[in-house]
């Protein structure tokens, strides 16, 4: 190679490493900048989903306010709020109320929910309902087979301006449209009827369940609970109470685990129920069974509140 070929190489060399070091510096820039834009849009959305968070509380606050002075005695006891956050109920889902019965949560629920929600109302079946005696005599049972469109006229004037849709069914009889379309599962006190009679209703509504959920759904329960030291035979349903244990362990049978920690949003330590007293959830507000108002016995109960209660969801096993 002659000396000037010899220069000429060195100089192409040095071209090249001068090039290849900028284009290097440029890509290395490059990519932080990607990075900084990356951040600044995870920094965006997430400030984007706290607003949103924001005004859904306070949506949910609003609606809370708005409810009669009847409905607001009992937030110290039963928690809305917290409640369903914990659930993780948010506007939009389509949410299975479980015993809704005369619509303390459902006139929470329906307004919550909106617009693009869907509340549905869940019953017991007439055949389970035949099992309580009593009040639930021929007549009651005759009524109560028609319960799922007199339940959803009901539920109309619970909307509060909502275009939420309405829906209703009894256990058994869960609509194939439903299949795999509901977000949350929600017994509020409604469990401890399923586990009183013949294993078959609980495991109809257990099987209604897995059927409606999305695969990722919730089931949420908040349910009377009983000390894990009473006896079972008084801790099976009947005096309305029940053993988390017992609870967690039913779930597990269905095919359910539990979605994260337990919850005490809805603990009560001033229930200490007791077998050995017969006590029964309804001795309690807001039934106060058997205790006249103004009596030393009423006061003693008002004392005490409503019930102990576990607060738990669950998830189906992967």
């Amino acid at each position: 190679m002659t000396r000037v070929a010899k220069h000429l190489s060195i100089l192409a060399t040095s071209v090249a490493l001068i090039a290849f070091t900028g284009c290097k510096q440029a890509s290395d820039k490059a990519t932080e900048s990607a990075k900084e834009a990356a951040k600044a849009a995870d920094s965006a959305a997430t400030k984007a989903k706290d607003a949103v968070a924001e005004v859904t509380n306070r949506s949910l606050a609003d609606i809370l306010a708005a409810q009669p002075a009847a409905h607001k005695t009992r937030y110290q006891y039963r928690n809305p709020a917290k409640t369903l956050n914990y659930f993780g109920i948010k506007p939009g889902m389509t949410v299975a109320e479980v015993l809704p019965g005369g619509g303390w949560y459902s006139k929470i629920l329906l307004p919550y929910l909106g617009d693009e929600g869907h509340l549905v109302g869940i019953d017991y079946s007439v055949d389970m309902w035949g099992n309580f005696g009593g009040f639930a005599g021929p007549e009651f049972l005759e009524k109560r087979k028609n319960w799922a469109s007199t339940w959803s006229e009901q539920a109309n004037a619970w909307r509060d301006g909502s275009k939420a849709d309405i829906s209703a069914f009894a256990f058994g009889s869960a609509p194939s449209k439903l299949k795999d379309k509901v977000d949350v599962v929600f017994l509020p006190r409604a469990i401890h009827h399923l586990h009183r009679f013949d294993q078959a209703f609980l495991g109809q509504a257990m099987n209604d369940m897995k059927m409606i959920l999305k695969p990722d759904g919730i089931v949420a329960i908040v349910a009377h609970r009983a000390a894990e030291d009473q006896p079972d035979d008084w801790a099976n349903g009947d005096n309305g109470y029940m053993k988390q244990s017992t609870v967690i362990a039913i779930m597990e049978d269905a095919g359910f685990e539990l979605a994260g920690e337990p919850s005490e949003i809805n603990a009560n330590p001033k229930d200490q129920a007791k077998a050995a007293n017969n006590d029964a959830v309804w001795r309690l507000g807001p039934s106060f069974r058997g205790a006249k108002e103004g009596t030393e016995e009423r006061a003693e109960i008002e004392a005490i509140g409503e019930t102990d209660r576990m607060t738990l969801k669950f998830r189906m096993k992967k």
